[in-house]
Order: structure tokens, then C-alpha cells, then sequence
């Protein structure tokens, strides 16, 4: 029997260990989240923590064991899946017999759930509550689903000594073997695009494919940026016999971590397409994967499996959360960000949220620190930063590089170099003082490229350490945070029933203070964005690069049409419409006067 979630919200993936252990501490409410598993080492460290805490029997596995990475995963998720059972467990029973309780935990479902009403209809029974209750309570209840997130470009060789071990002891393979041979039923997010030589690997494991009932013991979610992706990732997959259980849609600049940002396509047109076309995802790829399945003597499902679509990135108020829901038919929507000031549901150290509580909106900012080279959100004033800034003033630069998740350079090894390491920096630095040509400038622009790279694979676990006084080893790192910007509006430490009813509309965790829609803040990232990408482009201006800046223009001003036409049909955001219709005017205005470079000839 299939449960519908309690819930229409979901916890997504924050760094490598923010939502480290979010399952053992929201998942007995219905609340689904999900663990990073690239680093097995802060995993490894969390379950003896757990092991410790809770009195299990897990053994510790050294990295001297054959395919420890692996086996450490599948060890983690195994005690979670313990963990969240038992606390499930004893959570039914704490609200069969204690009223106050139950009133409590309805207080947080979805004002439309027919659990919630169900519930309420047994209470307002006077007899028989007891085992009423507890009927209805084994029956509806389920606690939320532990999903894991493979950063799918943190794929790294490893190697024994100099020996290259083979492709499936890479770090994403290894990862995905982990979680394969746990004995979670839940769901696999892979997000930073596609990985061919990963995603091939999945056939080897039975569970991601239909049993004898069409039942799919572990799913596969695709974190996606536009319906053109999702397609031909989808049917790549389908061509293998594999089912997208879900696609999350993600804001390209108006979330946490890494920013991929489209081609001036707007939230709201990509969620309008995949609306209008959830169709043919579903058609194109269940007629690839019967055929698949068929080749491969596999049980095939005679209709289509189910395939959910959420979305993620910058929501904050309950109005546009059930926007989504409502107008774009979404099944979930990701509350990430917000999440960091609720003690009960991340792993964050005092001082780390003390700063996010205290920024503001011009202290959230898309940076150059990622290593790989991507866009990614933080914040200003974190200890990782003010370490680094200690460092540089005695001259010295780059991380010792611990853990090497992220030495993906083959500029200078085979073996692969991270961007952000001492070794790296060192021998970068040497070249361009060496370099006679370079004006002061150059030499200046050059030298802060090279040095504003910072060690994530460290700074975004240390939160985890801290909380739980886990001792740190090696030199220190300090905090790396990567919230998205719409972190800026909420500046309160609040309870995990608090920061549920804000989402539900029945209470305000927001001070007032003017808050953007999240479209339109959207809006503006995407328009300074453009116009950063301009400014800051030094090198001859080609032809492709003069195309990609209209296409991008083009795709923004297309999408303040649709916005338009959007606020005004529907019966959503009226108090706020005069302010919105004057955004979308100025926006217009602003990107309008934006003047693409030709390409010189």
C-alpha cells in the first residue's frame, strides 16, 4: 500500500552536513529531508556520535577496509533507517495516549490534509478514542523518507598509492553503491547535471527497478534547472530501464549552494513548461523503458509509474507556497534555507547561525569561493573567511587540502589537484609573479581569482563538529555556509512547529520587512546577473558570447511578459499587486537600458 506524504513540503540537501542528520530528528513527523553521502568520513563520525547517543551496536569501519567508502555509507543510512524507526515507533504511541500531544502534532499538518481532519473527526468522538486513534494512526501515519544527494561531478578517481583503482571506487560511484546496498525504500537526488559513466552504473542494482507488484524499492529523483534537461536525462535514464520518480526543479540563482544559472529562463515559465508538458516526460520515457526492460528479462509495468514534480529555491511565505502547489500542480515544495534557524531540524553551530540570523540582504552574495568553479551562495563574516583573511596577512594561501573531494584539477597530477589547496595556489601564484606583462591590475585581478577559492570539502562539514563537539582534526577551517539569499528575510531562531505552521499559513515567523515576491527576486538576481556578466568580461567579446547575452535578455524580458499576464489572472498575491506591477515595470526598465557588447571584429 502506497501512503500519500503527510506533508507538502520537503527538506532539501544543504551542504555536505547541515542536513546530516535531519532524518533522526524531523522524520518520525512525516517530514521528509536528505543527507549529503560524498563524505564518508563526517558519516562515519556521525554514527559512532549516534552509536554513542542512542547505545547501538554499529562497529566502527576504518579506512583500511576494503571499499570502506561504501560500506561506511550503507552503515550510516542503515542506523538512521534504525534510528528514525524506533523514534516512529514511539511517537504513535505517545499520541494514541496523550491528547495534548496529538494536538500538537495536528497542529502542524497541512490545513487541507485528510489526515488532519480524519484526526479531528476520532477527537471529536468521546468514546472508544483510545484504540480508534490508534487504528487510524497505524493505518494513515508514515515518517518522512531519508533521501541521500550525489553531487554528480564529485566523481574523483581514487587511487592506492599511484595505482588508479578502478571507475567504481570513484567518489560518486562509491556513493551511489552505498546508498544501493542500504536497506532504505527511499529516494537517490543526483543534482549538478549529467554524469553518463554514473548514471550507467545504476543498472547494477536491482532495487532501482520494478519488482513483480511495479513497486520500486529505491527511486530516483533528478534535481533539474529546465524542462530541455529533464528530457533528455529522463529518457538517457529510461533508455536503461530506469524510472524518474521525481523532478525537482530548482531556482537557477535563488537558492543555496552552487548557482546554475539558466539562460535568463525565469521560475516561472520553466514550472508553466513542465506543467503544460508533465505529459510527454511521462510517455516519452515509459515507452524507452518498457522496451529496456523487456531486453533485460526485467518485470515490466503495464502504466506508467508515478512521477512527481516539485520545486525548490526562495519561497518564503505560506501564500506562495500554496501558489506553487496550486498553479503549477506541484506534489512538494523544498523549504531549504529557513531551515538553518530551526535548531531541531539542522546540524548548525551557535555561532555560524547567530550570523545568519543578524545578515542582512547585502550580506548574502553569489561568490567565486567554489572549487569547482561554479557560482555558490554564502554569506559574509564566516569563520572560514575571517581564517582565511588571518592567513593571507602572513602571506600564506590555500587549504592543506584533507579530504580532496574536490581535487578535480589535472592541470599539474593525474591524480588531480583541488583549486582551493595550498599546492594548487602555490605553484598559480609563482606563474603570474613570474609574469613581467601583467599591469598592476592584471596581476591583482589574477591573484584574487586564485586565492578566493576556499576548502568546502572541510568548511561545510566543520557546523556538524561543532554542534556536537566532535573533535576537529588538522589545521583549522573554520565555517563555510551556503544559504540561498532569501535567507536575508528571516532573522528569528525558531521551533520546528513554528517554522511548520509559518509554511502552512498558520502563523508568521516574517518581521515586516518588505519582503520581494519570489518571483521577483528572482527577477533581480537574473537582471544583476546580466548585467555582472557584462561588466566584468575583459576579454575580446565573441560572437557566441554576444549571442548567449541576447538570448539571455530575450528569455528575461519574455518571462516579466508572462509574469505579468501570471499576477494578473490569478487570485494569488492581491494585496501585493500594485508593488509587483511597479517591480516588473522598473526590472523591465533596468534590463531594457542593459546595452549587449557586439563581438569586435
Amino acid at each position: 500500500m502506497t501512503h500519500k506524504p503527510l506533508h507538502n513540503f520537503h527538506i532539501p540537501v544543504m551542504g555536505l552536513a547541515y542536513t546530516i542528520d535531519s532524518p533522526i530528528r524531523v522524520a518520525q513527523y512525516g517530514i521528509s529531508s536528505v543527507i549529503s553521502i560524498i563524505d564518508d568520513e563526517i558519516l562515519e563520525k556521525m554514527k559512532n556520535f549516534y552509536n554513542k547517543k542512542f547505545s547501538l551496536d554499529y562497529l566502527g569501519i576504518s579506512t583500511k577496509t576494503e571499499d570502506y567508502r561504501a560500506k561506511r555509507i550503507t552503515a550510516y543510512l542503515d542506523m538512521v533507517d534504525d534510528i528514525v524507526n524506533e523514534k516512529f515507533e514511539a511517537f504513535k504511541q505517545e499520541i494514541t495516549k496523550n491528547k495534548e500531544a496529538l494536538k500538537n502534532f495536528m497542529a502542524i499538518l497541512p490545513n487541507s490534509s485528510h489526515l488532519k481532519s480524519g484526526l479531528q473527526n476520532l477527537v471529536n468522538q468521546k468514546d472508544s478514542l483510545g484504540s480508534n486513534i490508534k487504528n487510524f494512526i497505524e493505518t494513515n501515519l508514515k515518517p518522512g523518507s531519508i533521501d541521500v544527494n550525489i553531487m554528480t561531478k564529485v566523481d574523483k578517481d581514487n587511487y592506492i598509492k599511484d595505482e588508479q583503482l578502478p571507475v567504481i571506487f570513484n567518489d560518486a560511484h562509491a556513493s551511489l553503491r552505498g546508498f544501493a546496498q542500504s536497506k532504505l525504500s527511499s529516494s537517490m537526488v543526483l543534482s549538478a547535471g549529467m554524469n553518463p559513466r554514473l548514471y550507467s552504473y545504476i543498472e547494477e542494482f536491482d532495487d532501482f527497478f520494478p519488482d513483480q507488484n511495479g513497486i520500486l524499492k529505491k527511486k530516483i529523483i533528478l534535481k533539474v534547472s529546465d524542462f530541455r534537461s529533464a528530457m533528455i536525462q529522463g529518457n538517457f535514464l529510461a533508455k536503461k530501464g530506469l524510472w524518474i520518480s521525481e523532478y525537482r526543479i530548482e531556482s537557477g540563482l535563488n537558492c543555496g549552494g552552487h548557482a546554475f544559472a539558466t539562460e535568463g529562463m525565469l521560475l516561472g515559465p520553466i514550472m508553466e513548461e513542465f506543467k503544460q508538458k508533465k505529459n510527454d516526460l511521462i510517455q516519452s520515457a515509459h515507452a524507452l523503458m518498457i522496451t529496456a526492460l523487456e531486453q533485460k528479462g526485467k518485470h515490466t509495468v503495464a502504466k506508467p509509474l508515478e512521477m512527481k514534480i516539485t520545486v525548490q529555491g526562495g519561497v518564503g511565505t505560506s501564500e506562495e507556497h500554496e501558489f506553487l502547489l496550486e498553479n503549477y500542480n506541484v506534489d512538494s515544495v523544498g523549504w531549504g534555507s529557513p531551515f538553518l534557524l530551526v535548531p531541531e531540524a539542522t546540524s548548525v553551530d551557535t555561532e555560524t547561525r547567530n550570523l545568519l540570523l543578524k545578515s542582512g540582504e547585502k550580506d548574502f552574495y553569489l561568490s567565486n569561493i567554489s572549487p569547482l568553479g561554479v557560482p555558490f551562495n554564502t554569506v559574509r563574516g564566516t569563520s572560514n573567511e575571517l581564517l582565511k583573511k588571518q592567513k593571507e596577512a602572513a602571506g600564506k594561501y590555500g587549504s592543506s587540502c584533507p579530504k580532496k573531494l574536490l581535487a578535480l584539477s589535472k592541470e599539474f597530477s593525474p591524480q588531480g589537484t583541488c583549486t582551493a589547496s595550498k599546492k594548487y595556489q602555490d605553484i598559480k601564484l609563482k606563474e603570474i609573479q613570474s609574469d613581467s606583462e601583467l599591469t598592476a591590475e592584471e596581476f591583482s585581478k589574477r591573484k584574487t581569482e586564485i586565492t578566493d577559492k576556499a576548502c568546502l570539502c572541510v568548511g561545510l562539514v566543520n557546523a556538524a563538529y561543532m554542534e556536537q563537539d566532535l573533535k576537529i582534526k588538522g589545521e583549522k577551517q573554520g565555517v563555510v555556509i551556503c544559504p540561498g539569499p532569501n535567507l536575508a528575510f528571516f532573522d528569528k531562531e525558531v521551533s520546528l512547529s513554528e517554522m511548520v505552521k509559518h509554511i502552512y499559513g498558520n502563523a508568521n515567523i516574517l518581521s515586516d520587512n518588505q519582503r520581494p515576491n519570489m518571483f521577483i527576486n528572482e527577477l533581480k538576481m537574473y537582471v544583476d546577473y546580466l548585467k555582472k556578466e557584462i561588466s566584468s568580461s575583459s576579454a575580446q567579446i565573441t560572437n557566441s558570447q554576444t549571442k548567449k547575452w541576447n538570448t539571455f535578455k530575450k528569455n528575461v524580458l519574455e518571462g516579466i511578459e508572462y509574469y505579468h499576464h501570471m499576477f494578473h489572472t490569478s487570485t494569488f498575491f492581491k494585496s501585493g499587486l500594485k508593488t509587483i506591477e511597479l517591480q516588473l515595470q522598473e526590472h523591465k526598465l533596468i534590463l531594457t537600458a542593459i546595452e549587449i557588447p557586439q563581438a569586435e571584429k
